[in-house]
């Protein structure tokens, strides 16, 4: 069973998001979506200032078994990555939901009006 927090939103692609401080949102991978990449090798994020519209490819991770790519799960610009997974991608496994998110992004629509999973929804779709 996996790890679903309940105080974030999901994607179908196994990206969450969490409404955080001020107009940002973290983003990053769910326990599922790493567990099923196994040992995470690199993390490949973009530059601060880059902006994406949703479902768009903004990173990839690789594993021993697969690169992946990392879609946006709202439209907005990245307003700072997390460096510290240049020198440790393996958090990605050990800590998907804390210290290894991936980037801050700040929406250009209200969180509210994207379609994105609760965790009940998110739960139903991995089982």
């Amino acid at each position: 069973m996996s790890n679903i927090p309940t105080d974030l939103l999901y994607t179908k692609e196994h990206e969450w998001v969490k409404q955080c401080e001020g107009e940002s949102c973290l983003i990053g991978i769910t326990h599922h979506a790493q567990d099923s990449l196994g040992d995470v090798t690199y993390v490949e994020l973009p530059e601060v200032g880059q902006s994406f519209e949703k479902n768009e490819v903004f990173g990839v991770v690789e594993s021993v078994k697969a690169a992946s790519d990392l879609y946006m799960p709202i439209s907005g610009e990245v307003s700072e990555i997390n460096e510290d997974l240049n020198n440790s991608p393996e958090q990605v496994n050990s800590d998907p939901y804390n210290s290894a998110w991936m980037i801050k992004v700040k929406p250009s629509v209200s969180i509210g009006s994207v379609d994105l999973l609760t965790p009940e929804e998110y739960k139903k779709e991995i089982h």
